[in-house]
């Protein structure tokens, strides 16, 4: 009897510590499981930072302080509802490439015909060819700012520097493109913002410049310009690209739940960043600048800007302007390496993509008497070009049968059809304000 009580003892022991070895496995696990979720997120974020470059491209500086100047800070407004559309506008387009794993050019280069397809990618080459003149512009400024070299040189250089950054661009090194276009946008948002420490403005004047309202023609003219520099064509069709590029061949992807929760964090991050630059840069230049002659040039800011912030303020910013020159003209011709690839089927070499869109802003470096006022015409280009990818944007991502469990709901639609007839409305004004000689 003893014995068998003995027994009983033992087995209930047993039993206890098996139970105890049990739950420190479920906690180790548990543990590892959360680890897991904390790395799938970490290794979501990225691409929307890439992305975000486009909006923070010396096209943002040229419109941003050339507003800030003219008009203080009335067009304050535009900078933040444009912001705001971009958001909605960017984590659409990772949502299309990460439920479909195609980009949005791919899937027009689908659903249109030949004729189609060629005319779309003639339209979508022009607006790279824009896009690229404002980069390679503003790096040449940047580069004459710094050390004296002639623009046309200036581009010739950030030709060639961007054409070595685009190599680690694709297959294993795609992660380490992305990092050094992230390093280039943190020196870009320092180079910009460090000036509003030296002069901050009067919180009032800025709240005022909330309230939405025009004065002139050629301030509407001036927020489809900002318009055009905030919200980028090629970075709306680069995004749905990005969120596949990011993972490598044999790379395990997280869930698509999984993989559209981290990239609504990793837009929402992003473009905070990249819009509080922009926000920034029309603020400092509504501070310091408005009034003074000659600040309708990016030369003609910068050296206001060191009479007015000292020489440490304007050297800083012309690094700023430098580093966004070299990662936006990147990212830009990868962009129109994609787009050709959807739209027409070929796998073009990056180096034949960026020689097509740098030959138009070299030829306007040489010939331009006033490069920065050519910069801000490109950026109207671009504001023309934005309903072309917004538009079939909004038709994919409601379309059940391409989007399934993840289609937008009728609200989201709603609000998406709201932005693309705002900035169609925007684009039809601003033309017949050309048309008939008021812009």
């Amino acid at each position: 009897m003893e014995e068998n009580n003995q027994i009983e003892q033992s087995v209930s022991e047993l039993e206890v510590e098996r139970a105890h070895v049990a739950e420190q496995q479920r906690t180790r696990g548990s543990k590892r499981t959360n680890g897991r979720h904390g790395h799938a997120l970490a290794s979501i974020l990225g691409p929307a930072f890439v992305a975000a470059v486009a909006y923070v491209d010396p096209g943002n500086v040229a419109a941003n302080i050339t507003s800030g100047a003219r008009y203080g800070y009335l067009l304050v407004w535009v900078l933040v509802l444009a912001n705001a559309m971009s958001v909605l506008i960017q984590y659409q387009s990772a949502k299309l490439g990460i439920v479909t794993g195609k980009s949005l050019p791919e899937l027009l280069g689908e659903r249109l015909s030949d004729a189609g397809r060629f005319m779309f990618f003639m339209q979508a080459e022009v607006i790279a060819i824009a896009t690229d003149l404002a980069e390679v512009i503003g790096g040449a400024i940047a580069l004459n700012l710094l050390f004296g070299l002639p623009l046309f040189v200036g581009g010739l250089v950030i030709g060639a520097i961007s054409t070595v950054l685009l190599w680690f661009q694709g297959g294993r090194t795609h992660r380490l493109f992305e990092k050094i276009v992230i390093a280039l946008l943190l020196v870009i948002t320092f180079g910009f913002i460090f000036g509003l420490f030296i002069a901050p403005p009067n919180p009032a004047d800025v709240l005022g410049g909330l309230i939405p309202h025009f004065t002139t023609t050629d301030s509407v003219l001036m927020a489809t310009s900002m318009l055009g520099a905030t919200v980028m064509p090629h970075a709306i069709y680069l995004h749905s690209t990005l969120v596949n590029d990011h993972y490598g061949p044999g790379e395990k992807k997280p869930s698509v739940r999984q993989l559209l929760h981290g990239s609504k964090i990793d837009v929402a991050w992003a473009l905070l960043l990249a819009g509080s630059v922009n926000v920034v840069l029309l603020i400092i230049a509504a501070n310091s600048l408005h009034g003074m002659e000659g600040t309708d040039s990016i030369e003609g800011a910068q050296h206001a800007i060191v009479s007015v912030l000292g020489p440490v303020v304007g050297t800083i910013f012309s690094i700023g302007l430098l580093a966004s020159s070299l990662s936006s003209t990147s990212v830009g011709t990868y962009a129109g390496s994609e787009i050709m690839h959807g739209l027409l089927r070929i796998k073009a070499p990056m180096w034949a993509c960026r020689v097509v869109t740098l030959v138009p802003a070299l030829i306007v470096l040489w010939f331009a008497p006033n490069p920065t006022q050519a910069l801000v015409v490109g950026q109207v280009i671009l504001s023309i070009g934005i309903p072309f990818a917004i538009i079939p944007l909004m038709r994919y991502t409601h379309d059940r049968e391409l989007m399934g469990e993840y289609v937008d709901g009728t609200a989201k639609h709603v609000v998406f059809i709201a932005v693309a007839a705002l900035i169609v409305a925007l684009n039809v004004l601003l033309i017949a304000l050309t048309l008939l000689g008021k812009a």
